[in-house]
């Protein structure tokens, strides 16, 4: 049998309200201190979770418990977050429920770490894969980013989100993410200019000053130093616990992981720092002849920075900071600003551009997050906003706040209520309706179009004349003085003689969390939220990117006389959108409770929670829970934990589930109006009856216990006696081996004994025999051994001497051999001698002789050289006197030009019969025969090469020079920058590859163009969703491009060259090429065209050559690098080309990385 845990095993206090026994606000807080004191910081309400901030960390959110609550019971475990999480999973996965979670409470309660927890808990259950993973990393990095923008320290909690957040998170059939959509309701945006005494300006401010390096704060013109910006506030600059400077990398690499490009954080950062730059300006006054005061710049040092960074020119916007530019219908009338005017209005924009930037930050995280698949999708809503607020002065952003409180506890009641009827209904129960408080008379108060206090708020805003504060307050006065939940000192429900809590200026109003006082000052300057046009236009003007689209109704060309909503309005718009979206959704419920105002562990302060218990409705919620039934389940998990309760249900039952549960209740006598039977669970009415079944159960199971005690003990004592039975049998076996192999031993060594004696007797007398023989055999070999010894000796004896004699005669021999031999030596050497003798003198004489001749020799070439001297000397002078009267005093000259006449001569027929071929591509040229002819040399090979290039241009038709004008124009343009180009050299420029002229299938297309088409082919239109390609039919002209469908001919774009104002390709050997439209044509709403095509080459030196033949328009740039942006509709994508290796055998992939980047992948050289 498997055994499953519960939340009523080993419980401390009650893990389920709902069972609480008596049933009352002390023993409810009792309840919550105790599992609070023993780190128990979850408890349900039914399916509620209440939620305890511990200030500390638990080990209760690791790995391991994800896995344990995964796919488990509500119920079945101890409570949890990740089981509701888990629960509302699951609901979304199996039964296609969309989902919301509801995450309230007050400031501090742990609303912002609760929503981090289902989040992470949802990414670790749901699916797993490249893709998967990418969108889970994704929406789970949005947090720090938000984080830092729009969080920050206040006196109850360091990281207080000051702003609300609800985010969709979408779902495919499977469970698996798509992606998210995140809602953003009114930041508080009056942070960014002042901060209350004790608490922070935004994290990112600190964050950035902190954590970016030298660099890039130099860039920004920033200094670490928090103290040289006014609007940081110095007090609470560090926050214990807070590493403001890894906090800022964390956010750097959650942007990166996100999807934001690189240009796109710095330009970010970039407005961060001019808000800061924002707060140091500072105003003078100055007079003017008219007597008005006019404000001026007082240190232009910030103001030039800030402009620098954000690309404005410094007149205007320090015009925008003195004069205010009214218009009404064809009229305009400029009024000059104060000093407190001044400071308003720079105020008014810092609160604007840092709302601004933030909304931008939450729509550009919302399309790198967004699903790709317009397919069907489930939802699962995650909802963190900001909790009630009551301080000593309470203005417009409380009021707010608890607006949209006092909205969501609207909703909670009856949702929950409803959902309560719904399963009463659905099980078949009969139900009795609970009276409860109804907060819509406070919304009602609030909202209503008519006389709600936003409606009031705004018709103040907007009435003509004067409109102050006090104004507004007097017009509550008088419409809402009779409403039992608004007070004022004028209204009939205040005690205005006795009460002195109620200043002049305030107007109290009662919330469902009790009565909050509200201080007029700043509502309807704040409601209003003005900003002046003159800094809205000088905003505009800027030549940063990002500031153009915050400011969009800068534009001179669509200004707007209509005044903007008010904050109220939108605020009131966006919490109505909000409630119908969670209304369409199954809720979850999240009740954050704050332990302590002091953000320490440990302390349990009682009345703190008492308020917020009271304020939530957490009695209301449970005493709705019990009016019906306190308990329910599912027959079958009950009657399994119960079974053992009952013979016939012990220990299977057979039969269907509910009908075991009637058994059961039966045989234990319980009353039938302690319970009722739904169609699939059983509810129980009073938390005694489940406390009695839980009490029988436990009492069942020690009996349990000890049964299975007794028959473990009977079955370890059998064991054990069989074991040593089982024992005794092998040891006695043992023995009795031994016994009998140790008899067998003995006897066996006595035979031995016997046996070894006989046969020793018997062996010493064979040996007796045998040793007589053998000194027999002896005696007779001995004498026998010694006369043949004797006759061995005297035949050696004869031997030897005959031995003797032959060795001497031997002896005499070799004596007589040797000195015959030295003397036949002899002789042989001194014959030796005498003819080398010989040969030496005859070497000498021929020596000699041959000497002689050589110098005879030397003495006669001696002679006839001399006579042959003499002899051309004698010529010589023959000749010169011959030829004397024919010379003049200049004849070396003559004779060396007739010399060099006659090289020169030689030279030209040698170089005539040696000239080279007449082709211009023929490198070779005879070699030079003199060295002083080296630069005629050079000189004639250029004229030469000149000469046969112009024979060979005459010999083209006008046709093919216009080709070869094209393919010069394509190798200043390529050569040595593009890598395609040494590929498209050999190939001719063809222009109409698809005949449109003769193709009868393009003749409807033809018609359509008006000039003469210069190129026509097939190129590939470039998706930017997937970047994939289609086929399209490009067509240029003189004054157009055109692109048509492939198939069916229709023109899909046409665009003039006027619009075209660059084209960009990359060094790489791929055909990809990136059509830029001009800013504000016509044509290019839908954006730029992004194509390949494999003639890149000729596309582009032909479009390079119409743009520059035309005087009408620039000439067309071209740019070669291997990244840049094209611009898709109101989105920038980059192009980027990187070198790797082809997949599946495919040349050049293009590849969608996000929403901001495409990659091609282009194979390597």
């Amino acid at each position: 049998m498997e055994v499953k845990t519960s939340l009523l095993d080993n419980m401390i206090g009650v893990g389920d309200m709902v069972l609480l026994d008596p049933l009352s606000e002390d023993s409810f807080i009792e309840n919550l201190k105790n599992r609070f004191e023993h780190n128990e910081i979850y408890t349900y309400i039914g399916s509620v979770v209440i939620s305890m901030n511990p200030y500390k960390s638990l080990p209760i959110y690791t790995a391991e418990k994800v896995e344990e609550y995964r796919n488990r019971n509500f119920y079945e475990l101890s409570p949890h977050i990740y089981a509701l999480a888990d629960e509302a999973y699951r609901s979304l996965r199996d039964q296609d429920k969309d989902q919301c979670i509801l995450i309230t409470g007050e400031s501090g309660a742990g609303k912002t770490e609760a929503s981090k927890f289902v989040m992470s808990y949802v990414a670790a259950v749901c699916g797993k894969g490249q893709e998967v993973n990418k969108v889970k990393e994704q929406l789970l990095q949005s947090n720090p980013v938000l984080e830092a923008f729009g969080n920050a320290k206040t006196m109850r909690n360091d990281n207080s989100s000051r702003f609300g957040k609800y985010m969709d998170i979408e779902f495919d059939f499977k469970g698996d993410p798509l992606g998210g959509v995140i809602s953003n309701y009114l930041l508080e945006k009056s942070r960014v200019v002042k901060q209350p005494r004790g608490e922070r300006n935004f994290h990112i401010f600190y964050q950035l000053l902190s954590g970016a390096s030298e660099d890039t704060l130099k860039k920004l013109k920033l200094d670490r130093d928090f103290s040289k910006y006014n609007y940081l506030s110095l007090d609470s600059a560090t926050v214990n616990g807070l590493d403001d400077a890894a906090s800022f990398r964390t956010v750097r690499n959650a942007m990166q992981i996100v999807g934001f490009m690189e240009d796109e954080v710095q330009s970010v950062l970039e407005l961060v720092a001019a808000v800061l730059k924002l707060g140091n300006i500072e105003f003078k006054p100055e007079s003017r002849v008219n007597g008005f005061d006019e404000s001026r710049v007082k240190d232009k040092n910030d103001l030039k920075e800030m402009c620098e960074l954000l690309g404005i020119e410094q007149s205007v916007l320090e015009r925008a900071f003195s004069f205010r530019t009214v218009e009404a219908k064809m009229e305009k009338v400029s009024t000059t600003l104060n000093v407190a005017q001044a400071y308003y209005a720079r105020d008014a924009l810092a609160k604007n551009l840092y709302s601004r930037l933030f909304s931008w930050l939450v729509n550009r995280i919302n399309e790198s997050i967004k699903a790709q698949t317009k397919a069907r999708k489930k939802v699962m809503g995650v909802l963190d906003i900001y909790g009630f607020e009551i301080f000593e002065d309470n203005s417009f952003e409380q009021f707010i706040i608890n607006y949209c409180n006092e909205k969501l506890q609207q909703i909670f009641i009856e949702l929950t209520l409803r959902e309560e009827q719904e399963e009463y209904v659905r099980e078949g129960i009969e139900w009795t309706n609970i009276k409860y408080f109804n907060n819509a008379i406070i919304c009602h108060l609030i909202e209503n179009n008519k006389n709600g206090i936003l409606a009031m708020l705004d018709e103040e805003c907007l009435r003509p004349g004067t409109v102050t504060d006090e104004t507004f307050l007097d017009k509550l006065n008088t419409v809402c003085a009779e409403h039992q939940h608004f007070e004022s000192r004028l209204s009939k429900n205040s005690k205005f003689l006795t009460d002195h809590s109620l200043p002049h200026n305030c107007f109290r109003i009662q919330h469902y969390a009790g009565k909050v006082l509200y201080r007029v000052e700043g509502f309807v300057d704040k409601n209003n939220d003005l900003l002046y046009r003159d800094l809205s236009q000088a905003m505009y003007k800027a030549n940063h990117s990002l500031i153009k689209l915050l400011f969009p109704e800068g534009n001179p060309a669509k200004v707007n006389l209509k005044r903007p909503p008010t904050a109220g309005f939108q605020f009131r718009a966006s919490v109505g959108t909000l409630m119908k979206n969670l209304l369409t959704k199954n809720p979850n419920y999240i009740r954050c409770i704050k332990p302590n105002d002091k953000k320490a562990p440990h302390i349990f302060t009682e009345s703190l929670v008492c308020h917020q218990v009271r304020y939530l409705g957490l009695m209301e919620n449970v005493r709705v829970r019990r009016a019906g039934y306190a308990f329910r389940q599912a027959y079958e998990p009950c009657l399994e934990r119960y079974k053992m309760l009952c013979k016939q249900t012990w220990p299977h039952w057979k039969g269907p589930p509910r009908e075991g549960v009637e058994v059961l209740l039966t045989d234990l006598q319980v009353p039938v109006e302690e319970y009722a039977y739904g169609r699939s669970k059983i509810f129980i009415r009073n938390p005694r009856t489940l406390f009695f079944l839980e009490e029988k159960r436990r009492q069942c199971l020690e009996d349990l216990a000890t049964l299975i005690q007794k028959i473990y003990r009977g079955w370890k004592c059998r064991t054990q006696f069989q074991l040593l039975k089982k024992s005794q049998v092998v040891v006695a076996a043992w023995y009795k081996r031994y016994a009998q192999q140790k008899k067998y031993q003995n006897i066996r060594c006595s035979a031995l004994v016997v046996q070894s004696f006989i046969r020793g007797w018997k062996a010493r007398k064979i040996l007796r025999e045998l040793k007589y023989k053998k000194r027999c055999e002896e005696a007779v070999t001995t004498i026998s051994a010694h006369w043949h010894g004797t006759q061995a000796r005297r035949e050696l004896r004869r031997l030897k001497e005959e031995a003797r004699n032959k060795h001497a005669v031997s002896v005499i021999w070799a004596a007589w051999l040797g000195t015959k031999a030295r003397r036949e030596l002899w002789r042989l050497k001194h014959e030796a001698r005498s003819k080398q003798a010989v040969s030496v003198i005859w070497a000498g004489w021929q020596g000699t002789k041959a000497r002689r001749e050589l110098k005879r020799l030397k003495e006669e070439a001696r002679r006839k050289n001399a006579i042959a001297v003499i002899w051309a000397y004698w010529l010589g002078l023959k000749v010169r006197r011959e030829y004397r009267k024919f010379f003049r005093a200049n004849a070396g000259k003559k004779i060396y030009d007739f010399t060099i006449q006659k090289i020169m001569q030689k030279y030209f027929l040698g170089l005539k019969k040696t000239m080279p071929s007449m082709s211009p591509i023929d490198k070779s040229w005879p070699a030079r025969p003199y060295g002083f002819l080296d630069g005629t040399h050079q000189e004639l090979r250029r004229m030469f090469h000149l000469w046969r290039c112009k024979k060979y241009r005459s010999q083209f038709t006008e046709e093919k020079k216009a080709t070869y004008d094209e393919k010069l124009a394509a190798s200043k343009l390529f050569k040595d920058k593009k890598a395609l180009y040494p590929n498209s050299v050999g190939q001719p420029f063809k222009g109409d590859y698809l005949e449109i002229n003769k193709n009868p299938k393009y003749q409807k297309l033809n018609s359509l163009v008006e000039d003469k088409v210069l190129l026509a082919d097939v190129v590939s239109k470039i998706n930017r969703a997937n970047g994939k390609g289609a086929p399209r039919l490009f067509l240029l002209t003189k004054k157009n491009f055109v692109l048509a469908d492939q198939k069916t001919g229709q023109v899909k774009a046409s665009v003039p060259l006027l619009e075209l104002s660059s084209v960009s390709v990359s060094t790489q050997n791929d055909g990809f090429f990136a059509l830029k439209l001009k800013e504000g044509a016509t044509s290019a709403a839908k954006g730029d065209f992004l194509l390949s095509s494999d003639r890149l080459i000729e596309i582009i030196t032909k479009l390079h050559r119409t743009g520059a033949a035309s005087a009408d328009r620039n000439q067309i740039k071209i740019d070669i690098a291997d990244e840049f942006l094209v611009q898709f509709k109101q989105d920038k994508v980059c192009v980027k080309f990187i070198q790797g290796a082809p997949k599946n055998g495919n040349g050049v992939a293009c590849k969608r990385k996000n929403n901001r980047l495409l990659e091609v992948s282009v194979p390597s050289p």
